[in-house]
C-alpha cells in the first residue's frame, strides 16, 4: 500500500490530463494529496480529475499575459506541459519558437511567482519541473525546445536557492524520451528531418544515445516526482535528476 504522506497537501499539475502529468496526479492521489488537473484540452481535464478525484482547471498557459495576475494556492507545483516542434533553425518559424518558450518556460516561472507567498507563510512547500535530458544536452532540430528546458533548469536552481529558507524545493526531472503523445506526435517530423521511415525513429534516433533500448514509462517518471514531493526528500533541492537510461553518461 501507498504510504499516504501527501494527506491535506494540495498539488497542481500542469498538463495534467495525459502522459506524465496523468501518472504524476495519479501518483499524488494515492499519496493522499488533492490534486488540480490544469490543462488546456477542458474535456480532458475534467476525465482526468475524476478519475483521480481531484478538480479541472482549464487553462492555456500560452496566454501568459493571464498568467501574471492569476491567484493560486497550493502546496505542491508540477511544471509538466509542454510542446515540441522538430524543424532545422534556417527554418524554424519564430512564431513557434515563442509559442515554446512561453508554454515551458515563462508560464512556470509565472505559476511559481503566484504560489510562493504562500508556500513562504506555510513554510513548505514543492516545485518539481519535469525538464528533459534535453535541460542538459541538445539534439538537432529541437531549438525551441531545448532552450526552453535549459531555461527550466535555471529557473529550478533559482527557485531553489531563494525558496530554500521558507522550506520550499525545487528541483527537476531529467527522463529521456517517454512513452506518451508528446514523443508519439513527433516520429512523423523526426522521420523527415532525419531522411528515415518513421518505422526506424525510435530505435535509430529516440534511443541511439541510451544504454538501456526502451522508452521510459509515465509511472517511473510519476514514482520519482512521488518522492521528491514527500517529507523524506525535504534536504533535496536545486537538483536535477536523470531518467535517460544513460544517455547523460556519455
Amino acid at each position: 500500500m501507498v504510504e499516504q504522506d501527501l494527506e491535506g497537501r494540495r498539488a497542481i499539475v500542469t498538463g495534467g490530463a495525459s502522459g506524465i502529468g496523468l501518472a504524476c496526479a495519479e501518483e499524488f492521489a494515492a499519496r493522499g494529496a488533492h490534486v488540480v488537473i490544469a490543462d488546456v484540452d477542458a474535456a480532458a481535464a475534467e476525465a482526468a480529475a475524476e478519475r483521480v478525484g481531484g478538480e479541472a482547471w482549464t487553462v492555456d498557459l500560452s496566454d501568459t499575459a493571464a498568467l501574471e495576475s492569476v491567484t493560486l494556492q497550493a502546496d505542491i507545483l508540477v511544471n509538466n506541459a509542454g510542446i515540441q516542434r522538430v524543424s532545422p533553425i534556417v527554418d524554424y518559424d519564430p512564431e513557434a519558437f515563442r509559442l515554446i518558450q512561453r508554454i515551458m518556460l515563462e508560464a512556470p516561472f509565472l505559476l511559481i511567482r503566484a504560489l510562493l507567498p504562500g508556500m513562504y507563510e506555510r513554510e513548505w512547500g514543492r516545485i518539481i519541473n519535469i525538464s528533459s535530458v534535453h535541460g542538459l544536452r541538445a539534439s538537432p532540430f529541437k531549438s525551441a525546445y531545448v532552450a526552453a528546458k535549459h531555461g527550466l533548469e535555471g529557473l529550478s536552481k533559482v527557485t531553489a536557492l531563494e525558496g530554500g529558507p521558507y522550506g520550499v524545493t525545487s528541483n527537476c526531472i531529467n527522463p529521456g524520451y517517454v512513452l506518451t503523445p508528446l514523443v508519439e506526435k513527433q516520429i512523423a517530423d523526426q522521420a523527415r528531418v532525419h531522411g528515415i521511415p518513421e518505422s526506424e525513429v525510435v530505435e535509430t534516433v529516440m534511443l541511439t544515445e541510451s544504454a538501456i533500448k526502451r522508452l521510459v514509462e509515465p509511472a517511473e517518471v510519476a514514482s520519482l516526482a512521488g518522492w521528491l514531493a514527500s517529507p523524506h526528500a525535504g534536504m533535496v533541492t536545486g537538483a536535477s535528476y536523470t531518467m535517460d537510461g544513460g544517455w547523460s553518461a556519455r
